[in-house]
């Protein structure tokens, strides 16, 4: 049972309205969980809007490279919410196929998994981040090699975004959507 009561419909028409926008035309469901949490307060939705939104719609990253990113963030901040809902839907529509889902999961997503260099730099970084909030000059060179300054800093950004996303589920006690893949791990941080 979540801690703060998600909105139900009917919702009241600005609420509706703003609902509608943060999800894609024609889902079949209803607004994320999360989404109809946050619109108990609607300037923070709103604000939170901007920045989700544009990681996900205009960032310069790949959309595999942002959803690996995302998924192991959320799998080391043992957000199994968020983590189901993108490898249910944008993980799989970026490529990410159900072996590397899994393996963003593990506690070595390389042991059981071959990644390009490039994808390896972005799972280390990660890890990196979440275990000490910085990256290491060897982290950094590595990462250097593949993406220029804009994606880095995109790159730092989504990994932040989807911690504060990760402490917001968690905090929350979010349950699973229905629909949402379910997480492969043991929950809880890693």
């Amino acid at each position: 049972m979540p801690r703060i009561e998600p909105l139900n419909p009917p919702y009241a028409e600005p609420v509706g309205r703003a609902l509608r926008r943060w999800m894609p035309p024609g889902v079949p469901h209803e607004p994320l969980t999360l989404f109809r949490t946050l619109h108990r307060n609607p300037e923070l939705a709103s604000r939170m809007f901007a920045l989700g939104a544009g990681l996900l719609s205009h960032g310069r990253l790949h959309a595999i490279d942002r959803e690996i990113v995302i998924a192991r963030t959320t799998a080391r901040s043992g957000c199994a919410y968020e983590w189901g809902v993108h490898a249910a839907t944008l993980a799989r529509q970026s490529g990410l196929g159900p072996e590397q889902l899994r393996a963003t999961a593990l506690p070595d997503p390389a042991a059981h998994l071959a990644w390009p260099p490039h994808q390896r730099a972005l799972l280390d970084a990660v890890d990196e981040l979440h275990e000490t909030a910085r990256l290491s000059e060897s982290a950094w060179r590595a990462l250097c090699t593949y993406y220029d300054d804009e994606q880095l800093l995109e790159l730092l950004v989504l990994t932040g975004w989807y911690r504060t996303i990760s402490y917001l589920a968690n905090g929350l006690l979010l349950d699973e959507e229905s629909w949402a893949d379910p997480f492969p791990a043991q929950k809880g941080p890693q």
